[in-house]
C-alpha cells in the first residue's frame, strides 16, 4: 500500500472519496472518485432547483464517505468569470455553508466538450444520453482536479 506522505513534503496527501459536480439548469452531474483519489467514474445525476439539489448533495457526501467536493468552474476560453462561472462560485459557497468537507472549484472548460466526444464514439443516443453527458462531464471535471493532484 502507497505511503499517505507526498515524496516531495513531508505533508500527508489528503486521501478519501472526492464527489465532484457539473452544474446545470436541470440537473447536476455527479462523479465519484475512488479512495485514493486516482480514478473518476461517472454516479449519476442530481435534479437542479434549490433547496432540493443541496440538500441530495449532502446526503450523497453522508452516504458514500466523501472527503471533499469539486464543483465545475465554467470559465470562458479567455478565463474570464462570466454569470454562470459566478453562479458556480455562488454554489460553492452555499455547499461550503452545509457541508462537512472542504468545496473547491475546477475550471471546467470544454468538459461537456469532450464529454458528447467520448458519448458519441461510445455510440449514446436519445434521452439517455442527457443524463449521461451530466455525469460524464462531472468525469472529466473530477479527472481533471485528481490529475491535478499528481
Amino acid at each position: 500500500m502507497p505511503s499517505p506522505i507526498d515524496s516531495e513534503s513531508s505533508w500527508p496527501v489528503p486521501r478519501g472519496r472526492v464527489l465532484g459536480l457539473d452544474l446545470g439548469d436541470a440537473r447536476i452531474g455527479v462523479a465519484v472518485s475512488d479512495p485514493d483519489r486516482r480514478l473518476a467514474l461517472p454516479f449519476g445525476t442530481v435534479r437542479a432547483g434549490a433547496p432540493q439539489e443541496v440538500k441530495a448533495i449532502s446526503a450523497l457526501v453522508a452516504d458514500n464517505d466523501i472527503s471533499e467536493v469539486v464543483v465545475g468552474h465554467p470559465l470562458s476560453l479567455s478565463g474570464d468569470a462570466g454569470p454562470r462561472a459566478n453562479g458556480a462560485e455562488a454554489f460553492a459557497d452555499v455547499l461550503r455553508d452545509v457541508l462537512p468537507v472542504p468545496v473547491v472549484l475546477q475550471d471546467e472548460r470544454m468538459s461537456t466538450v469532450e464529454a458528447e466526444k467520448a458519448l458519441s464514439i461510445a455510440g449514446a443516443k436519445g434521452r439517455k444520453r442527457r443524463g449521461l453527458v451530466d455525469a460524464s462531464a462531472a468525469t472529466v471535471i473530477l479527472q481533471s482536479y485528481l490529475d491535478a493532484l499528481g
